[in-house]
């Protein structure tokens, strides 16, 4: 990976681009630079930030940023300070334990935009636990945008995988299989909260009005008996699985697909029965939003 200048003369002066290239090998003797990012024209400041791109961790816990380019408009590589030169030995080098980060990171911004943390810091604040049930709740919303798997497969696969105990600052009594189910109980008892807040922060992010709104049904089915679970029955099978039980979910969403309210029927239910209900709590819900959101 390398800085690379082009020169173009243009109305009589001379303008630097930078572009970050690395060189790929395709055969035997013929090297190809492909460009990863084009940078445009640096000033000297953003020139140097590019330049120093690594962090170095000194023994005694010092950390300072070392010149991963050294090269500068064309002077030799030796025109670098030896102590201002970080080199690395590839030989050296092993990848150990890889992680996903990326799509982690973004989940985990997404989370703050919909301030999701100080809601649900609020809401199970005075939950006692061995680890912050905001927390748990964060990793699974994470884990339903990226990558949705069940409880057992995310403490088991998924979560050794990612980065996300640094991005919760948390270690792996996070991902713990019995948290991971106990925070599913804690947190349907706050729907109709979390719904008039996302309400309120889709106006507040994207404008949304609540004019007209989308109203749909799906299913899914158990495997098994289910005696449990007094709302799965047998019905139309949208799954073509007449043999399982299954329920009925109901979603309510925005022309956009912003998703405003849900409710669970009894798998037996007639799809047409459903609409009165859900239009009772469509109202019910609009009465009780903070002033300026409505359904």
């Amino acid at each position: 990976m390398f800085l690379k200048t082009h020169r173009i003369f243009k109305d009589g002066k001379q303008h630097i681009y930078y572009s970050l290239c690395e060189s790929l090998r395709v055969s035997g003797k013929r090297v190809l630079q492909r460009r990863v990012l084009h940078l445009g024209e640096l000033n000297t400041t953003q020139l140097e930030r590019w330049q120093r791109t690594i962090e170095v961790v000194e023994e005694d816990g010092r950390r300072h940023q070392m010149r991963l380019f050294t090269d500068r408009h064309g002077e030799p590589r030796a025109a670098a300070a030896p102590e201002d030169v970080a080199e690395v030995l590839l030989s050296s080098l092993v990848v150990r334990r890889p992680r996903q980060f990326g799509a982690c990171w973004v989940g985990c911004k997404l989370w703050e935009e919909l301030d999701f943390g100080e809601f649900w810091q609020q809401a199970l604040g005075e939950e006692v636990g061995a680890v912050a049930w905001e927390k748990v709740v964060e990793l699974l919303v994470v884990n339903r945008l990226i990558a949705p798997r069940s409880e057992l497969s995310i403490h088991e696969k998924w979560f050794p995988q990612t980065a996300m105990s640094a991005l919760l600052d948390s270690d792996e009594r996070v991902a713990e299989k019995d948290r991971l189910y106990r925070a599913l109980d804690r947190i349907v008892g706050h729907k109709q909260a979390l719904e008039e807040h996302l309400a309120d922060r889709w106006k507040d992010l994207f404008g949304a009005s609540f004019d007209v709104l989308l109203y749909d049904l799906t299913s899914t089915y158990f495997e098994g008996e289910a005696e449990e679970v007094d709302k799965a029955q047998r019905g139309y099978s949208r799954d073509h699985r007449p043999d399982c039980k299954q329920i009925i979910i109901a979603l309510v969403v925005t022309p956009e697909g912003f998703p405003l309210s849900y409710e669970v029927f009894a798998g037996n239910r007639a799809d047409v029965t459903t609409l009165e209900e859900m239009l009772e709590a469509v109202e019910a819900q609009t009465r009780s939003c903070p002033p300026g959101v409505g359904l």
